[in-house]
Order: structure tokens, then sequence, then C-alpha cells
């Protein structure tokens, strides 16, 4: 029963719960803020031993902060107790509304779990609402949502007896501010933890900037970003110093460009395919006096997850060196070291391009055409199951000229008619040769096999040495005597070959006298004045000969007309 100065013992209560429920909110941390928690109940609300026993992540609750008795403090902060053996705790004994009393009557059985508790002595009660050493009161703790924070656990209230309703209900109350207070500090935790996180990865992100931009800045090889998508796809956005002195250009001036405005024109077509999947290319930029140069582009794609491709990184490496090299390589490979005319193999690559295995003059009638379409199928030229496209053996290659069925009519402008382009299989056009040496208005391929007269001689009595001069000024004599276009080219020893086309017969000829003309002038080497002759055969290429059939057609003439002439006919040309 109340006596008469309950009123002022409430009275106090609510000043001194007021204070602690302030001195909650002013907590720094979670750990300051659960100390203050059972600080204020052994405090505040009379009771000499108390607890917070805080939900883990894993669901087990742990001793987290205790306030009373230094040597229980000692022997039970931090260690653990399950799940399981809280929830049946907290069913157990009496509810005193949010409270959760289980009296020493009933606890006994609780003495061998695994929740960590401490043991008080004391005699028995005296009367009915005495306390008893080993009696248990718990004040559970939730958050807004309902799910539970964590336990408060009180022992040996100070009066020795056990709380009436105005103390069942002020520890109801406080552990409800006491929940409030924990959430807070979790939530300041968090987001402090964040906060640091945020900090140390814009710490991380401002370091990788800096490293990046010192990286492209500083690279000894060109880089650029360009932009992707939009109006201005492939517009330079930035460039590093290597990139603007390899161009001879500004930044400021690159960023009203993009690569496609800067490569060579026959370079276009390589770039973009670069620009659309990445990957890397080798091609020609523009610099600012008009020059190109060759360089090596490599793209990465830099993409967002959410947006697609942002931009387009560049690293641009100057290769100009190494293609020069590689020209000279290619050109030692195919030119004559003396003469600097295209050799023999460069001479047969030239004329093998002209021509192909079969004569324009043959055609292939239906039924050959078909044969050779379907060759290779065995006896009877049966055809697989199953039949049909080329994946059965049907080769549309294997019509090497439009074939016309025998009978059909002519239809103007068919393929195999007189001013019909080439046929659908027929893509060639075909090298074809004068039928005689009189000029009948055939224009074909002039193959000109000229062999020097006297030149044995010269060596002999000369040396090598003045050879050599000889077949240089040669050389040079025979490239001023021909066109644009045409081919002069070293076959070996004393032997050029020359190949114009376009020509009739009679061009033919006039052009042999031009060069046998050219050659005859004396040759100054070393002060001395040295002549040779030159002897020329005609040879005309068509399909359907070898290169080098050709070239044996024309040496074969060159030794006719070798013969015909005497030799001092021959060194006076």
């Amino acid at each position: 029963m109340e006596t008469e100065s309950e009123p002022y013992v409430r009275l106090a209560t609510l000043r001194q719960l007021h204070q602690v429920v302030a001195e909650l909110n002013t907590a720094r941390s979670l750990a300051d803020t659960l100390q203050t928690v059972v600080d204020g109940i052994v405090v505040g609300l009379g009771y000499q031993l108390a607890c917070v026993n805080l939900v883990r992540p894993d669901g087990d609750l742990v001793v987290a902060a205790f306030a009373g008795d230094p040597a229980a403090e000692a022997l039970i902060t931090g260690r653990v107790g399950s799940r399981a053996s809280w929830e049946r705790r907290l069913t157990m004994g009496e509810s005193w509304d949010g409270l959760r009393f289980i009296p020493h009557t009933e606890g006994w059985v609780l003495l061998e779990d695994d929740v960590p508790q401490w043991h008080t002595d004391g005699p028995d009660p005296r009367f009915e609402d005495e306390w008893h050493p080993e009696d248990r009161l718990y004040a559970p703790m939730y958050a807004s949502g309902g799910e539970l924070l964590g336990v408060i656990s009180v022992d040996r209230p100070r009066n020795g007896r056990r709380p009436g309703a105005w103390g069942r209900e002020a520890l109801q109350m406080y552990a409800f501010q006491a929940a409030i207070a924990i959430s807070n500090a979790r939530l300041r935790a968090n987001m402090q933890r964040a906060l640091v996180r945020l900090e140390r990865e814009q710490q991380a992100l401002r370091a990788s900037e800096e490293s990046f931009r010192q990286a492209f800045e500083y690279a000894p090889s060109g880089m650029a970003i360009a932009e992707m998508g939009g109006d201005q796809h492939g517009r330079l956005l930035r460039t590093n110093d290597a990139l603007c002195r390899l161009l001879g250009r500004p930044a400021s001036v690159l960023r009203r460009y993009s690569f496609s405005d800067l490569v060579h024109p026959e370079d276009i077509g390589t770039l973009l395919r670069t620009s659309a999947e990445g990957g890397r290319a080798e091609l020609r930029l523009g610099r600012r006096d008009g020059t190109y140069v060759w360089v090596s582009l490599r793209n990465s794609v830099v993409a967002d997850a959410a947006d697609g491709p942002r931009f387009l990184l560049t690293h641009v490496e100057d290769i100009e060196e190494r293609k020069r090299h590689e020209l000279q390589l290619a050109h030692r490979a195919s030119h004559d070291s003396l003469t600097g005319l295209p050799n023999s193999a460069e001479l047969r690559a030239r004329l093998g391009a002209r021509l192909c295995r079969r004569p324009q003059s043959v055609r292939a009638t239906a039924v050959e055409a078909l044969d050779a379409a379907y060759e290779g199928h065995g006896a009877g030229g049966a055809l697989p199951a199953g039949g049909g496209g080329g994946e059965h053996g049907f080769r549309p290659d294997a019509f090497p000229e439009p074939f016309e069925f025998p009978g059909a009519p002519a239809v103007p402008g068919a393929p195999g008619t007189p001013g019909a382009g080439a046929g659908p299989y027929d893509h060639h056009v075909h090298t074809v040769a004068p039928a005689t040496d009189i000029d009948d208005g055939t224009k074909g391929l002039a193959v000109l096999f000229c062999d020097l007269d006297g030149f044995k001689s010269i060596n002999d009595r000369f040396g090598h040495h003045t050879g050599d001069a000889v077949l240089i000024e040669v050389a040079r004599r025979l490239t001023t005597g021909v066109r644009d276009g045409d081919t002069v080219a070293r076959l070996g020893g004393d032997e050029f070959v020359v190949l114009a086309d376009g020509l009739g017969a009679a061009d033919a000829a006039d052009l042999a006298v031009r060069l046998r003309n050219a050659i005859i002038p004396p040759i100054r080497v070393d002060g001395r004045a040295v002549r040779v002759g030159a002897s020329f055969g005609i040879g005309w290429a068509s399909c359907g000969m070898s290169a080098d059939e050709v070239l044996r057609s024309a040496d074969q003439r060159m030794y006719i007309e070798k013969r015909s002439r005497s030799k001092a006919h021959r060194r006076a040309g």
C-alpha cells in the first residue's frame, strides 16, 4: 500500500528520471550511451545492480554495459548468451506490462543455462513483497519496427522490496527511452562509419584521379579522351602534351577536332571500326604542316554501368620510324639494290596480277560449267543426300566465264555478248594481245625485253665499278622514256623489262625504238665515255599465260631481233 510520502517519492523519482534521460541523449557514442543507461538505473531508479544485454548481428545477446559492482562487471561484461535462452527467459515468470519478473521459486531452473548472470547472497524473504537474491527482473527494449534491441537486467532494489506499480512504470518508461537512445546511437555510429568510409573513398578517388592525371599528362606517348555518343561523337575532350607535340597543334586547337578530321582519307574506315569496337589500329594522322605521321591507336571504351559508354580513352604511339623501316625492308625485298628498279620477283608479281589462267577467247559450255561446279563428287557426279547449296559442294566460283547455251539467241547486253559487262561470275578484266604484229587497233599489255649489247666488254675492260655506273644510267634513261604507270624492272645482269599497258603493235614498236635511241648516246664514267647498244624483244601478255611464259616469249623475240643484226649494228643501235 502507498504511504503518505509516496507522492513525494514519485516526484523525486521523476526528477531523477528526467535527469538521466536527458543524459542519455548527450552520449557521444554507442558505448557511452549503453553505460549511461545502466548508470541511470543505479542512480535514478533505485537499483544497486544493472546491466544491458545488447542483441548482436548474429541474434545472440552480449553483456555490453554493467553498473553497481566492479567485481560482477569484470566477471560478465562481454560474455554472450544465446538468443534461444533469452527467449525462454522472456516467456517465464510474471508479465508486468512491458517487464518480465521471474521469482526465485521459478528461477532456479535458469542457473545452468548459458545466459551470463551474477549471484547475490542473502536471507530468504521475511514477508511477501521482499526481494529475494535469486529474483530476476528484465525490461526488454524494442526498436520502432518491433525488433528486439536488447534486455535491461536489474537486481537488489535499495529498499529491499519488489517494485510497486509506480516503480514498474518508471522502469518501463526508462527502457522505452533507452531503446530510443540506443537506436539513435546506432544510427549516429552507422552514419559516422559511412562518413568515414565515404571520406576514404573520396580520398582514394582523388588519389586515383591525380594518378591518372599525372599518367595522362606526363605520358611519353600521346593520350586523348574523346566523346562517345551524341551530336559531337568523337570530338576530342582532352589531349596531353605528347600528342600536341606529335601533331604540332596546341590542346586548345585539338579540342575543335575529332580523329576523323585528322586521319588520312585512306585510313578513315580503319578508324571508324576501331572507334566503334575498341582495340588497336595503325593509321596516319595529319600534322599542322600538312604532312602525315604513322601512329598506333589503342582504344579503350570507358563505360558506366547505368548509362552505357561514356568516352573513349585513346593511346597514340608514334610508329613513323618503324613504318619507315618496314617500307625500306619491303622496298629492298621488291627492288634492285643497284638501280632502285623493281626486281624480278616484283616484276612477276605485277605481271601475274594482270593474268588469269583462262584465256578470254575460251568459253565454257553449260555442261562444262555445271560439271566444274559439281566436280569431286565421285562417278556420275552424284550429289550427297539432302542436296542444295554450297555446303554440299556447289561452287559458284566454278563459273570462271559467262557461259551460253548452244543455239540460244544472244541477248543484247547479256554476259558474253559484245559490249556486255562482266557476268555474275566474271569480274576479271581480261588481258588480250594483238593477233599479229600488224596493228589492228587492239590494245594490250606490251612486254619489252631489253638486253644490253657490248656491256660485257665494258665490265671486262674497265671493271665492275664502271659497269655498275652504266647500269644505273641505263635504268635512269629507261625510266625517263616511259609513261607514268608503266613499269621498268631489272631482271638481272644487263637485262631489263618494260611493262606498258594500253599499246597497240605499232605503239610498242615505236616505244622500243625510242628507248633504244635513249640508251645509245655515250655514258661518261670517271671522265671516260663508254657506249652500249640495246636489243628489244616485244611480247604480249595474255590471259591463259603465266608470267614466266610471257617473259620467255619476249626473251625469244629479243634474241631473234639480236641475231638479225651484226655486232657493229647492235652497238650503233
